[in-house]
């Protein structure tokens, strides 16, 4: 499948635009470098995708149906539950049997690089290991687009780099991946990149 956006911006209110004129198709096995400096509407940009929020000029055009995940800069999970049950939770709401869930989650898991940390709870993994459970966590779903929020930007460097690695991971033949990311290796990691530095009004409109 694929999502288009036409002649997209958004303002709030009376306010400057953030982007305006963004046209741009994204396609299935493709992870989408959002990139841009603070305040430049990166995170709007994912609520747009989302159906959170309304673009205030342009159209998104998906299908009715599309599924979206979000996974969010601060990794939320519970904390006496283990990796393992995190990813096997969404495979038991598609109806899996706990032994096929625990299965995927254990394929998945293993892609992310958690293997080792599969039955350690929650509370017990280090920021790192969090976010990559939340993408992974995220895949579990099977959405049609996951939108990431800036999965590094409260680490270290060293830590940092297996979140890159778990995104380069992502490209996937039945998933649009877009990443809101300010880091250059992050951006580096993805397949394509959206800089919104080219959709400023004063650059976009003129």
């Amino acid at each position: 499948m694929s999502v288009v956006l036409s002649g997209v911006g958004h303002r709030f209110d009376a306010q400057p635009w953030l982007f305006r004129g963004l046209s741009v198709s994204l396609e299935t096995g493709h992870v989408y470098a959002l990139t841009g400096p603070s305040g430049s509407g990166k995170s709007t940009l994912l609520s747009i995708l989302a159906g959170w929020t309304a673009a205030a000029e342009g159209a998104v055009h998906g299908s009715e149906t599309m599924r979206v995940g979000w996974v969010f800069q601060n990794p939320h999970g519970v904390p006496g539950r283990t990796a393992s049950d995190h990813v096997a939770l969404p495979f038991l709401a598609q109806g899996l049997s706990r032994e096929a869930a625990d299965d995927k989650a254990a394929e998945l898991l293993e892609r992310f690089g958690l293997s080792p940390v599969a039955f350690r709870a929650f509370r017990e993994l280090s920021g790192g290991e969090a976010q990559r459970l939340m993408l992974a966590r995220g895949m579990a779903a099977k959405p049609d687009v996951l939108l990431v929020d800036e999965p590094t930007a409260q680490l270290d460097r060293a830590t940092a780099s297996t979140i890159d690695a778990a995104i380069a991971a992502m490209a996937s033949a039945d998933v649009i991946v877009v990443v809101a990311t300010h880091d250059a290796r992050t951006r580096a990691a993805c397949t394509d990149e959206i800089a919104l530095d080219d959709y400023r009004s004063d650059v976009a409109i003129g």
